[in-house]
């Protein structure tokens, strides 16, 4: 990889309403995902590519990634080149590549585009090297997935040539699908129109196919996960505080629980499945955490169950409660025997007396 020749731009611009109420006060991209925010997950392997100058396509607290960028002086990030550009107005996925990409010296004529809520394993050397032996004009990371009914699907040929974008069918010719990190020629990019929404799906490639334009596809199998909702965000975190999920950014070894500065953990609870534990978490006797993230702050009582769930900053869950599938926002106060199933939200700041949320007649 050249730095001085490829450059990299990030979508970072969503609300993330699939993950509320986490992200009522957090971006998608800065939720601490097993131990720090997941942009710097992201950020570690763009890094580790030898990509060196990153933009950041901002809009939703746009502020937050600029907090952000100002803390990066270790951890391998400190080598980045990072800049934020905070969108005037909503401009789709297309509009903020463009958008982003305008930040960018002259001199570089490849960049290659991630969606900020993507945790992959792409080999993102492999993606650009087929992009240069194809003479694309822009090279797509597809992957394969066993139902691509839930998502559009990408046809190529033997050669790899996209052949089509087709929406979600119950009926897909093909088992390939966007998987949300793209390399453009410098000049494609500055022909997307500025200035307005631009969807990169709908209208950009369609349109580059239509023109005759060479898309490539690079395909693998690698490990692939789309981090927007609560399920799939407890799961990326728990694959990468075990390593299942490649980063450089763990704060900590790989097990099977990761332990931030501070947490305190009675000698019989049980930490599984890659828990991570935040900044000054106190766990009480007994309580069993599975798959779960308990982000700064967070207490648990004594004889809790927390399972696949994720407790936000500062919230509490009390004595013999069961959190299964579920969110508990920041500063949510949880009183004992209760049970929160079956993704149940809890807002920021809510009180739930003991015993006042069941989903039995157990008293």
């Amino acid at each position: 990889m050249d730095p001085a020749r490829t450059a990299a731009v990030v979508l970072v611009g969503g609300q993330g309403s699939r993950l509320r109420p986490l992200t009522l006060t957090t971006p998608k991209p800065m939720l601490p995902t097993a131990g720090v925010p997941f942009l710097a997950h992201l950020l570690s392997r763009i890094a580790a590519a030898g990509i060196r100058r990153v933009v950041l396509g901002t809009a939703y607290r746009a502020e937050v990634f600029e907090a952000f960028l100002g803390e990066q002086t270790t951890g391998g990030l400190e080598d980045l080149e990072l800049e934020c550009c905070p969108e005037p107005e909503p401009l789709g996925t297309g509009g903020g590549i463009r958008f982003a990409a305008d930040a960018l010296e002259p001199g570089y004529d490849e960049v290659v585009v991630f969606n900020g809520d993507i945790l992959s394993g792409v080999d993102v050397r492999a993606v650009v090297g087929e992009h240069r032996a194809a003479g694309a004009d822009a090279t797509l990371h597809l992957v394969r997935v066993p139902d691509p009914t839930a998502f559009g699907c990408v046809p190529t040929d033997a050669d790899g040539r996209v052949l089509a974008f087709l929406e979600k069918t119950p009926t897909p010719p093909t088992d390939q699908v966007n998987a949300g990190c793209y390399v453009f020629r410098r000049d494609v990019l500055d022909a997307i129109p500025a200035g307005r929404p631009v969807s990169v799906e709908r209208e950009t490639f369609p349109g580059l196919l239509r023109s005759g334009r060479r898309l490539q596809a690079h395909v693998e199998s690698s490990y692939w996960l789309d981090l927007g909702t609560p399920a799939s965000f407890v799961r990326g975190s728990a694959d990468l505080v075990q390593g299942a999920a490649p980063t450089a950014a763990l704060p900590g070894p790989v097990g099977t629980a990761l332990l931030l500065a501070g947490a305190k953990v009675a000698p019989s609870a049980s930490l599984t499945d890659g828990t991570t534990v935040g900044a000054d978490v106190q766990i009480g006797d007994g309580s069993r955490v599975s798959g779960s993230v308990l982000m700064d702050g967070a207490r648990i009582g004594d004889g809790a169950l927390i399972e696949r769930s994720v407790i936000g900053p500062g919230a509490s869950i009390g004595d013999e409660t069961v959190v299964r599938d579920a969110v508990v926002g920041d500063g949510a106060s949880i009183g004992a025997s209760c049970e929160l199933l079956a993704g149940l939200r809890v807002w920021p700041g809510l009180v739930v007396p003991d015993g006042g949320l069941r989903f039995s007649g157990g008293a």
